[in-house]
């Protein structure tokens, strides 16, 4: 369940979205406040079978925003929970048992880095980071080997027997047209500089078609002609009349890559005044 996903959704198709799934009870129970006309699943995404939750139903479009803890940068080194990792798996689920029209998902720029663990260790292994990644995609499209690991996985993921039909169907592909961008919400209109990955992934014999930029850099030339409006920035939405705490104040001290990135934004920030300013 993507609560920041569901109003755009709505806008999109004119409706409320049919089934939202999150395992917080917290989140369901604002998520419902805000979308009472959803039917909302309250458990592990791993419980809900989606024939019983579409109760046959074809559907649509399928949003997926797995936890993105184990590939985003904050992580740091710590050991991936192995739950949590196979997450994305559940597209697969969903792709084998309802087969939806339109299926998207959306994580951190680094999900293309999901790949195999180090033998024995809980944590990937730089020399075949993106292997799982292009399994998943080829799952989804023109197939696998039978033999390749990630099938194993994955099958272990979803309970299937590798010999199963369902497995199989993993070997000669879905069928879906897929195709992925990092896109930046900034270019969008959006006062953030947030990049996320985007896949789309569709086998209705439409075009995979991607939205076209709005915003830019207000001294680049597309802004100055007024073919973009200029990025929006986070200062319009602070209201700077209240008072707040330095982050610099706090009793457990910053970790020295957080602080690594503050320099990194001053500095970059400090390049654009001087730009502008010049």
């Amino acid at each position: 369940m993507a609560a920041a996903r569901v109003p755009g959704i709505e806008l999109a198709i004119g409706r409320s979205v049919d089934i939202a799934i999150n395992h917080d009870p917290n989140a369901v129970a604002m998520h419902t406040t805000n979308h009472p006309d959803t039917l909302h699943y309250c458990e592990s995404v791993y419980d809900v079978r989606p024939k019983v939750a579409t109760a046959g139903r074809p559907v649509g479009l399928a949003w997926f925003s797995p936890d993105c803890r184990h590939f985003s940068k904050a992580k740091g080194a710590k050991p991936v929970e192995k739950a949590i990792r196979g997450l994305a798996w559940i597209v697969i689920r969903w792709a084998l048992d309802v087969g939806p029209r339109v299926m998207m998902l959306e994580n951190v720029e680094e999900f293309k880095t999901w790949g195999p663990l180090l033998l024995g260790e809980m944590r990937p292994d730089p020399d075949r980071a993106g292997e799982t990644f292009q399994a998943f995609v080829d799952m989804l499209s023109t197939g696998v080997p039978a033999d390749h690991p990630s099938l194993m996985e994955c099958c272990e993921f979803l309970q299937l027997s590798p010999d199963s039909e369902q497995a199989q169907q993993l070997v000669a592909g879905l069928g879906y047209d897929v195709d992925y961008r990092e896109l930046r919400a900034c270019d969008y209109g959006a006062p953030t500089i947030r990049k996320r990955f985007f896949m789309v992934m569709r086998r209705d014999g439409q075009q995979i078609a991607w939205p076209d930029i709005t915003h830019g850099d207000p001294q680049s030339p597309a802004v100055q002609a007024g073919k973009l409006a200029p990025w929006r920035t986070a200062a319009e939405c602070i209201d700077w009349s209240i008072g707040a705490p330095s982050i610099f104040e706090r009793k457990k001290p910053l970790a020295e890559n957080t602080l690594k990135r503050i320099a990194r934004e001053f500095s970059v920030s400090s390049w654009t005044i001087r730009r502008r300013s010049s």
